[in-house]
């Protein structure tokens, strides 16, 4: 499931922050992107200190790399690499009776994608097709191929963290896993809902019932969070959707099936899988 621990992540950036304050030269404020003044803007439009944001592709910001840059357009068309055979391909895998049989399709995939353009467009070709089986490859594991909607006893967890007092749980609602990456707990639903435009704490189960705005969580949550760790290898994105709980032997089981799906991708879109497939 999407499960984020960000307290040492945000810990992490401070640090990084405060050092970067101190011995990168040349900086320039950030100003379209919204961004804090110490804080870069990623070549996929997010603030951030570290090196994903402020390395190669930073657009304004403390940049590490020198001037910042537009990241360059790969010229692959999503709609052409995710084509109704791979989809489909994905899809017939699951049995007949599967819930997500009749609720997840191309074209709702494709629909939500008008809203995340960034995604699978940037850097090479290659790069592209890459990040296309990497998203493939972990919704194909989270939803057993299309199958599940909704996580699996699901609606016995609670998934309520109450430090996190900007995205006040509904006590009437859970926040289990749903949609393509399996969206979980109230601090992913509140932000997702107000980016996306549905409300995720008072109707988490919109996720479960609109195709389009189940796809869009999914693509929400990638380019926010496993976008910026790409460059990484495969398994940067392993960490990133669910590595508290797989990562470091937590559940190797988990991990190679992440990375078989995603080798098998790679594979049909004749691309090289690249380094560093564990985490």
């Amino acid at each position: 499931m999407a499960n984020l621990c960000v307290k040492n992540n945000l810990l992490t950036l401070v640090v990084v922050a405060i050092i970067l304050a101190g011995v990168v030269p040349g900086y320039v404020k950030a100003q379209n992107c919204g961004c804090a003044a110490n804080e870069c803007c990623s070549q996929y439009g997010y603030c951030g200190t570290s090196s994903d944001y402020c390395g190669q592709g930073c657009r304004e910001g403390p940049c590490t790399g020198g001037s910042p840059t537009t990241p360059t357009s790969s010229g692959v068309s999503v709609a052409d690499v995710v084509t109704s055979d791979f989809f489909n391909g994905i899809l017939n895998q699951a049995s007949g009776d599967c819930a997500g049989k009749s609720f997840y399709t191309r074209t709702a995939f494709l629909d939500a994608l008008n809203s995340y353009t960034q995604f699978g467009t940037t850097g090479t070709a290659d790069d592209s097709k890459r990040e296309i089986a990497a998203f493939f490859a972990h919704v194909t594991h989270e939803t057993g191929s299309f199958c599940y909607i909704e996580e699996i006893n699901g609606a016995s967890q609670d998934y309520c963290d109450e430090s996190k007092t900007q995205y006040p749980c509904n006590p009437n609602k859970k926040y289990y896993g749903r949609g393509p990456l399996q969206i979980t707990w109230n601090y992913n639903y509140g932000p997702a809902g107000n980016s996306i435009g549905f409300d995720g704490l008072n109707s988490p189960e919109t996720v479960a019932t609109d195709a389009d705005i189940s796809f869009k969580t999914a693509l929400w949550f990638w380019t926010l969070n496993v976008e910026p760790v790409l460059s990484q290898g495969f398994g940067a994105t392993i960490r990133a959707i669910n590595g508290a709980i797989e990562c470091n032997g937590g559940n190797s089981g988990a991990v190679q099936s992440r990375i078989q799906y995603y080798t098998q991708y790679c594979n049909q879109f004749g691309v090289s899988t690249g380094d560093n497939l564990s985490c």
